[in-house]
């Protein structure tokens, strides 16, 4: 591992000299590039030696999980098969009918801190907004209690142990019609999926936001022709004598 690490750091410092000549030759913008890159290396080859030689634990803040897109975030999902990714984590509000009302690209933080701010923010928008069911891992005592003041109907699952009032309150009628319809949001995601989320062509968090935004005005369009089709096929559907 020594041996490598005298290798990388050979290679590095002979790019430092290319920018160098770069930059004195006078292409800025190639010596800017190659710059960008050697810090990242150096990074590395440090990391590598603290963790690998001397044992050390390497901080989370200071992991970079992709050099070419910095902003790329360790996703702890807790789902059987995947339960880590690597991306940029995206909340969403999605109405009955299928349009998706708010997004919110999530570049710190977690569910668990966006999703009062989420609503918050829908409800702007969309003030009618009064009834939500969320994922289990979005609660929070604090978000419950916040949740309950700006929604009349609050599905907000809680994790763990439920007490006999959590019972009462998660198998109310209300509370349990608004979860079966949860599932539904599913749908909504593999629709995004479907219409740019896939794979994200563009570059830097700009563009990933771009992509996002791209996606759901794609998918709003989609759900309001289908329900556009779906009414004029009922408009021409010949009626019975």
């Amino acid at each position: 591992m020594e041996a490598y690490l005298d290798r990388c750091g050979a290679l590095t410092e002979r790019a430092a000299c290319t920018a160098e000549a770069l930059r004195a030759a006078g292409d800025g913008m190639a010596a800017e590039a190659i710059e960008g890159l050697i810090v990242h290396a150096r990074r590395q080859m440090d990391q590598v030696k603290r963790r690998l030689l001397l044992g050390e634990t390497i901080p989370h803040e200071e992991k970079v999980f992709s050099i070419f897109e910095p902003h790329t975030r360790w996703v702890s999902k807790g789902k059987a098969g995947t339960p880590v990714e690597l991306g940029v984590p995206v909340a969403l509000i999605e109405d009955q009918h299928g349009f998706v009302l708010h997004h919110e690209v999530l570049w710190t933080g977690g569910d668990a801190d966006a999703v009062v701010p989420l609503v918050a923010a829908a409800q702007k928008r969309f003030p009618a907004l009064r009834a939500c069911s969320f994922d289990r891992n979005f609660h929070s005592p604090e978000n419950r209690v916040r949740l309950d003041e700006l929604l009349d109907l609050n599905a907000l699952p809680k994790k763990g142990y439920l007490s006999v009032a959590d019972r009462e309150r998660e198998t109310d009628e209300a509370f349990v019609s608004a979860r079966r319809a949860h599932p539904a949001v599913e749908s909504a995601i593999n629709a995004l999926e479907h219409r740019g989320l896939d794979r994200v062509r563009s570059r830097g968090a700009e563009g990933f936001e771009r992509t996002v935004a791209l996606s759901v005005l794609a998918g709003n369009l989609h759900r309001l022709g289908r329900l556009l089709h779906a009414l004029e096929r009922k408009r021409r559907r010949p009626r019975a004598a």
